[in-house]
C-alpha cells in the first residue's frame, strides 16, 4: 500500500517529509501605528519547567526596553485563571503604569475590547510573541489579520513546551492560508523601529 492508499495521517506519519525552515525577514515598522502584544509570560512558565521560554525573555525584555523608549504601545496578556494586573507575568517583561492586561483564552481578541482600544490609538502593526504558539499565539496572530492587522512574529518570541509546536506553528504562519499574505516572521534583532 502506498502514502496515496493510506486512511489517515497517522498511517504515513514515518513518510511525512519534513519542510524546509521559512524565511525569516528584517522588517522597519514606525512605532507611532505599531503594538507590541506579550501573550501570557507567566512567571511560573518561564522557569526550568520551560527552558525555552525562560531563555526567550532575555531578548523580548531588550525589545520591549527599546518599544517603551520610542512610546510604542505595549499589550501583555495572561491566561483566564490570570490576575487582572499581570502580577503573575515574567518579572523582566512584566507590565509597567499604562499598559493594559488582557485576560482572553486562545484568541487575545476574544470577548473584549482589544480591538478597540488597539484601533482607538492608531496601530496598523503588530508584534506579537507567545508562550504558546500553537495556542494562545497562532489563534491571536489569527485574530489579529482577521481584524485588518498586519502581524510581524519575531521567531525567537515563540518559546513552546516543544520543538515540534514551534516549528509547525512557524509554518503554518508563513505558509498558510490568510497568514501568508498578512504575517511576517521575523527576529527581534531584525525588528527596526522607524525614528
Amino acid at each position: 500500500m502506498g502514502v496515496a492508499d493510506t486512511v489517515a495521517v497517522t498511517d504515513a506519519w514515518d513518510a511525512v517529509d519534513v519542510p524546509s525552515p521559512p524565511a525569516i525577514h528584517a522588517v522597519s515598522i514606525d512605532p507611532k501605528t505599531s503594538a507590541l502584544l506579550l501573550l501570557d509570560f507567566l512567571g511560573e512558565v518561564c522557569t526550568e519547567r520551560r527552558p525555552r521560554a525562560a531563555a526567550a525573555l532575555t531578548k523580548i525584555q531588550r525589545f520591549l526596553t527599546k518599544a517603551r523608549s520610542r512610546g510604542m504601545l505595549v499589550v501583555h496578556s495572561t491566561t483566564r485563571k490570570g490576575r487582572d494586573d499581570g502580577s503573575d507575568l515574567a518579572a523582566p517583561i512584566k507590565p509597567i503604569g499604562g499598559e493594559r492586561v488582557y485576560k482572553a483564552p486562545f484568541n487575545k481578541f476574544h470577548g473584549n475590547d482589544l480591538d478597540q482600544f488597539l484601533k482607538g490609538r492608531g496601530v496598523q502593526t503588530l508584534v506579537l510573541a507567545g508562550t504558546s504558539p500553537n495556542g494562545c499565539l497562532l489563534f491571536t496572530v489569527a485574530g489579529a489579520v482577521l481584524n485588518g492587522y498586519r502581524a510581524i512574529v519575531p521567531i525567537d518570541g515563540m518559546p513552546a513546551a516543544t520543538l515540534y509546536q514551534e516549528q509547525f506553528v512557524a509554518w503554518e504562519l508563513a505558509n498558510g492560508p490568510g497568514f501568508r499574505e498578512t504575517t511576517v516572521l521575523s527576529a527581534f534583532e531584525a525588528i527596526s523601529l522607524e525614528t
